[in-house]
């Protein structure tokens, strides 16, 4: 009933909404939705909601590229993707290890790896809507939600590295793993799966079509229908089904003929509204609050407001302002920084935190080993930084706004002169004087007349005195003759 209000007057976006709602309803104010307490299964469940809210905005990101994006711009997103991701990896976890020396590095990195990939629902906020689209240059908004949609998706490499050498007793067969499994097999296996998908759907839409076998309801729909279906068969096979959505995303979109069959239409916008909002209800429903202050697991609010504070400055500030030069779309330093600032982590975080809890043992109290103990705390750690990064980048263009607003509206002074026996316009005391004017009365009055009366008594506008035209100088009582003791001061707005 209020979105216009809140979503292009306020621009509070349904991630923040959701959110808050969701706490609200949850375990520690109304205990109306909890899924913590759905038993051993709420990791699954929590898994798959995640699951399949990433690959329908992966696949929506994908279809509304231009045509052929990824191709002509590659360069910078393997720039941004994967320098930054490398380094954002390395440093995240490096923080966590200072922070947390109950964990050793190993474990440090497999956390690490849920903050690293930027999340494409959250990121939408910047990349959509009224205010990005008047303030944010269109290259910018196309190259953060290009990647976002790619990093998400390389999320699995950094997390399985971490995982083989949690688990394997060999550093050797780790490796081995990690380059076959994680990065042969998922990775490029899933890419090219989905590009394959997408390509063969475009080919049958267009034919069917052609042949006026399809109509426009039923071709909007293929668009959800299509990225469950995409997921669903890389999951099953054990691909990257998040690059698997997103290749076929861009793919079905390849030669615009799926963009121009959809343009107009709300049905996609509004399933994907829907989609997040309800999942947002289920993060904030889903936050474990009592875990933030769990001093036997070493973890307590102070190192948690570090972390994130530490995270905002340090994961893709300084890659991207080093390596901008080298990004096409990014062509200054202030655009690098925006860029870098604007790397939110929400349901991404979640999703691998949850895909890596189906990978380690349940933890006992207190945690026998290693594993063990990042098992208890890798949702704890991931879940605080999702929140702050929720607040902190969901109203970071409302601040935006603010700021622009005050920015806008500088206080002047002005010294408003009333005369005895002519009001005087307020501009004809900053009006440009010529060298060697004299001052009379009578040349102001004569110059005010003509001024008022639009005519073309020029000479008579240059005789205005010195002492009353100066820009350099404000005249005093004093100083001129006929000069209303009574100076008004007053305030007036003044806007860029």
């Amino acid at each position: 009933m209020v979105s216009l209000l809140v979503k292009e007057k306020l621009y509070i976006n349904e991630v923040v909404l959701g959110t808050g709602f969701g706490v609200l309803m949850g375990p520690y104010v109304a205990n109306v939705f909890s899924p913590r307490s759905w038993g051993a299964e709420q990791n699954i469940i929590t898994l798959e909601v995640m699951r399949i809210v990433l690959a329908t905005g992966l696949f929506a990101v994908g279809v509304e590229l231009p045509c052929a994006y990824m191709w002509e711009h590659v360069r910078g997103l393997l720039i941004m993707v994967v320098p930054t991701m490398a380094f954002g990896w390395i440093i995240v976890a490096g923080i966590l290890h200072a922070l947390f020396p109950m964990l050793d590095m190993i474990s440090a990195l497999c956390i690490a790896s849920c903050l690293t990939p930027t999340d494409p629902v959250t990121c939408a906020a910047i990349t959509r809507g009224k205010f990005a689209a008047k303030h944010v240059p269109l290259k910018i908004r196309r190259i953060l939600s290009a990647e976002s949609a790619a990093n998400d998706g390389l999320a699995y490499p950094f997390l399985s590295i971490s995982l083989y050498l949690t688990v394997e007793t060999s550093t050797r067969v780790a490796i081995g793993k990690w380059f076959l499994v994680g990065w042969l097999y998922q990775v490029i296996f899933g890419t090219t799966l989905g590009g394959i998908l997408g390509l063969i759907f475009s080919k049958l839409m267009k034919l069917s079509h052609r042949k006026g076998l399809i109509d426009r309801e039923s071709y909007i729909a293929q668009y959800l229908a299509l990225a469950i279906f995409t997921t669903g068969v890389a999951s099953s096979l054990g691909a990257d089904d998040l690059l698997a959505a997103f290749a076929a995303g861009s793919a079905i979109s390849w030669d615009g003929h799926f963009n121009t069959q959809t343009e107009g239409d709300a049905f996609a916008s509004v399933i994907d509204y829907v989609l997040n909002c309800g999942c947002f209800i289920y993060i904030g429903a889903w936050l474990p609050f009592s875990s933030y202050n769990t001093a036997d697991l070493g973890i307590t609010p102070w190192r948690l407001c570090c972390l994130m504070i530490a995270l905002l400055f340090l994961r893709r500030i300084p890659p991207l302002l080093l390596l901008y030069r080298f990004v096409p779309e990014i062509s200054s330093w202030k655009e690098a920084l925006f860029s870098g600032h604007f790397g939110p982590m929400g349901v991404s975080a979640v999703f691998v935190s949850a895909l890596a809890l189906t990978r380690l043992p349940t933890p006992e109290n207190p945690p026998a080993d290693q594993q063990q103990l990042l098992a208890a705390v890798i949702q704890p750690i991931v879940s605080f930084v999702v929140l702050g990064s929720i607040i902190i980048h969901g109203l970071s263009i409302p601040f935006f706004n603010l700021g622009r607003e005050v920015h806008s509206r500088t206080t002047s002074l002005s010294l408003n002169w009333t005369w005895t026996n002519r009001t005087t316009p307020d501009w004809v005391l900053w009006a440009r004087r010529p060298e060697g004017a004299t001052a009379t009365p009578s040349a102001t009055n004569i110059a005010v007349a003509d001024v008022e009366r639009a005519t073309s008594g020029k000479d008579e506008v240059a005789d205005v005195s010195e002492l009353i035209t100066s820009r350099s100088h404000r005249p005093r009582e004093d100083e001129i003759p006929g000069l209303d003791s009574r100076v008004e001061v007053h305030f007036s707005p003044f806007v860029y």
